[in-house]
This record gives structure tokens, sequence and C-alpha cells, in this order.
């Protein structure tokens, strides 16, 4: 690797990312001379490290916030208990899902399938209407990354000091830093794959075996596979998974509009670039507002130079937003020469709110919200399926009564044990030869054979339309139906 001589910039960004290489690969190629060979690209090649700078603004303080809201609620959630029972545990062996102080059961997938459907109509609204604002701020490599990054900025410096620190040899210095680094890396990677594990399983529990070398071989799986997830994404990859592997950036541009708002540079404003005294008029050199200072390209977590407009890289974190406003600020400028906008207003035309798209996303989203609550409003504790015996019709009892046998199924969807009462309508003198109550244990699926009896003067078709009809006797009286038919003889 050449170092730099005194003097030379060392804030000078990698330029070797793929999208900005592929774009300025096309212009040559377009305009190369015929006998002049166009540059190969090697999409295999290592990519150079991003060493990104500290700054401080608006947008920084408004992720910081975002992001500590959702680590608590990531890493405290599960320490929550309710009644002695964990917040939010997703028991997979007992079959059961403890959310909020609620018990959903497999019966319940239905609501696990609207509710990811809401979160990918949610996600498109949002895209529609603000870009990649979830990549920027909430998405969970991002957040990691930036904690990783401030490791990486504590233990070994700001951006210039760790240039050098890599450039060096191996000393005792560069070792310990390194050392300390990837020791806090591996810690937080460690919480993370503990408490990610703990949502399966009572983290409580989880702790005391470990401590006591009793832990599940499964749960020692998954707490080191997400913990080198997490080091390995974070740590390592960072950029390269929103480039390269996150699909996301990829089905960006089909939800992306004009009126899609995203981090832009003014280019009407900041042309021509390059660098002035503070108090000259630059204006009479034929300058822009942009000084060409590279800030904007050193904070950016994917390396890319926001000047060259809208590109895949970029994740909408308003980091450039920030240094750029602080270099405007020093230089006495008005900020905002790079800001969120649509590319609409940087044309000077208005911003439209209401589109087909964005109306669409958003009226779908209403509708799915409005049906899951409605769902979850109506949730049943049970689920009651009545089935006939097809092998025997009926059967004529000695007293000449017809009798059909049924199969009832019945799910206990609580945390507690029922006791379920039977009733059945439709036909009139219905007798049935067992005992109507029965008990159902908390999780169980129970099967119940019920002969039911009628008599010949009381059946007018061979067959009928009968309701077989549950209450729940505590805490709460809660009745669920299901029908059937109650098959006789032909007259």
């Amino acid at each position: 690797m050449k170092k730099n001589q005194p003097g030379e910039n060392l804030d000078k960004p990698s330029n070797n990312q793929l999208s900005k290489q592929l774009s300025k690969q096309l212009s040559k190629q377009l305009s190369h001379q015929p006998n002049e060979q166009p540059e190969l690209i090697d999409l295999y090649q290592k990519p150079d490290p991003i060493y990104t700078r500290s700054f401080t603004g608006f947008f920084r303080n408004l992720r910081l916030l975002g992001a500590g809201l959702l680590i608590l609620l990531y890493f405290g959630t599960v320490w929550v208990e309710i009644s002695g029972q964990q917040l939010v545990l997703f028991d997979l062996p007992e079959r059961k899902f403890h959310l909020f102080g609620t018990t959903f059961w497999p019966q319940d997938f239905i609501l696990l399938s609207w509710l990811l459907i809401i979160c990918a109509f949610g996600l498109f609204a949002i895209t529609v209407f603000a870009g990649r604002i979830w990549c920027g701020y909430t998405c969970p490599q991002s957040v990691f990354t930036w904690i990783f990054m401030w490791i990486e900025r504590f233990t070994e410096g700001e951006r210039n000091r760790r240039m050098k620190l890599d450039q060096q040899p191996m000393s005792g210095n560069k070792l310990l830093r390194k050392l300390a680094k990837h020791t806090l890396w591996l810690l937080v990677a460690l919480a993370t794959g503990l408490t990610f594990v703990g949502y399966f399983t009572p983290i409580r529990q989880l702790v005391v075996d470990i401590t006591a070398w009793q832990v599940h071989p499964w749960a020692v799986f998954w707490i080191a596979f997400f913990t080198l997830a997490t080091y390995g994404n974070a740590g390592w990859l960072r950029e390269q998974v929103c480039l390269l592997i996150c699909p996301y950036a990829r089905f960006q541009s089909v939800m992306f509009d004009n009126d899609t708002l995203v981090v832009a540079y003014d280019e009407k404003r900041g042309e021509a670039r390059g660098s002035r005294k503070r108090n000259s008029d630059y204006r009479e050199e034929g300058l822009g507002d942009c000084i060409d200072c590279q800030v904007c390209v050193q904070v950016c977590p994917t390396g890319i130079d926001i000047r060259d407009g809208l590109q895949i890289g970029c994740i909408g974190c308003a980091a450039c937003i920030d240094a750029c406003d602080s270099i405007m600020d020093k230089m006495g400028y008005e900020p905002g020469l790079v800001r969120y906008t649509t590319e609409n207003q940087l044309a000077g035309q208005s911003r439209h709110w209401f589109r087909p798209r964005l109306v669409g996303y958003a009226s779908a989203l209403l509708v799915m919200v409005g049906l899951f609550l409605w769902t979850l409003a109506h949730r049943s504790p049970f689920e009651f399926e009545v089935l006939r015996d097809r092998n025997v019709l009926y059967r004529t009892l000695p007293d000449g009564r017809i009798e059909n046998i049924f199969t009832l199924k019945v799910a206990n969807k609580t945390d507690r044990n029922q006791t379920l009462t039977l009733s059945f309508t439709g036909i009139n003198d219905l007798q049935s030869g067992s005992s109507p109550t029965f008990v159902v244990d908390s999780g169980e699926v129970a099967e119940q054979v019920i002969r039911l009896s009628a008599p010949v003067n009381e059946l007018t078709s061979p067959s009928q339309d009968i309701e077989f009809t549950l209450t729940s006797q505590q805490p709460d009286s809660v009745s669920v139906s299901s029908g059937s038919r109650f098959v006789a003889p032909l007259k």
C-alpha cells in the first residue's frame, strides 16, 4: 500500500465502490475511441476499507435517540415478566407464543401471516414516501454497524489515526488496540446472540444453565451462530451487506418516484466546486457553495459520494447532511447544500403528496391493520370442530330413535384448564348418551365422541342442520359454535 507523503491529503475517499465504478466504466465505454481498450473491473476484488470520521448534528442525535430506544427494547423486553411469565417468549417445544400477556398457539398462525404482510406494506409505504429511512435509522444492520464503528473509534482513535495505524507494522500498541476492539465487538455480539436465544427459551433459566454449564447443545449452537453473525456483519462486512447482500437496495428503485424524499446534493447551488478562503467573493471566481472538502464522503458509512447523485449505496442516514451543514456554518453559507428533498423539488417543481402509488400502499396498509385488529379482538380462546362419523350414517335404536355419532375436536388456547359444557340445537328432543360437561387442559387438543339421538317424528328430512355450542365456565363465559348435519333414513 502506498504511504501518504507529507502534506498529502489523508482524507481522500476510496473510489472503488462498485456502483460508482460501473457508472464510470459505462461512460468510458460509450465515449472511448475505436482503438481504446475498456478498463476491466474485477467484481470480486477486495474493497478498500472505509474510515469514517466523527460528526455532530440534528440527524445524528435523532438517529442516536431512535437507536437507543431500539437497543433498550431489544435487550430489555426479554427480561420483563408479567405474573411470572416472560413478556415475549416463543416457546417452540410447548408450541406457545407469549406476547405481552397473551398466549398464541399454532392455530393462530394466520395472525402472524397478517402481521408480516402489514410489515411489508408498511415498508413499501414508507419507502415511497421517505425513501430508505428504514435503512438509515432502524435497520439492525445499520444500528449495530454504528455501535461497532463507535467502538472502533474509541479503541483506535479518529479517522486519520486509524488510517495511520493500519499502515504501520504490527507493534505492541497496535496489537493492544486491535485486541481491545475485537474483544468489545465479541462481547456486544455475544450479548446480542444470548438475548436473541432468550426470546425462544426463558432467559433467566438460560443464564443459570450457562453459569452451571448445563445449557442445552442447541442453545449453545444458536448463541454461537448469532454471535458470529453479528460480529461478522457489523464488524467485517458492514457496507458490503447493504451494497451486495441486502435485497432491499435492489428493488427500491421500483418504489421510488420523483416525489420520494431522498438525501440529495443541490448541484445548481454547489457547482462549480473548489477551495476558497472563508470571506472571499467566490461567486466572482465562478465557484458554487461546495468547497470540495470531502467531509460528506468521509462520514458516509457506505463510502459513497452523495454529489454523484442517487446511488444504490445510499442508506438515507443523513450523515452527509449533518457534516455538510457544519461546514456551511463555518463558511457562513446557508445550510441545505445536501438535504432531504425530492427530484421534483431539486428541479424547481412542487412536491406531490398524494400519488397513486403512495395512496395504494397506504390504503392497503390501513385495510390490513383494520382487519388484523378486528381478528385479534374477536379471537376465540378455543378452536372447535365437529366431524360426523362417515362409517355409519345412522343407527336405529331399540326405542325407535335415530342415532348419529359425532367427534368433537376442541383446542384450548388459554393458559388454564377449561371446563366446557356442550349444548346442541336444530332438532327438537335431541339427547346425548354421554355427559355434556368435560375438561380440556391448557394447550390440549382434545377429542370427544358424542352420540346424539332424535325421535323419528322430529326428523322432517333425511339431512338436517344442527349446531353444537361449547360454553366455558371460568373465568369468563365464552361460547364457540360449530355446525354439522344429522342424517336420518328416507321416508
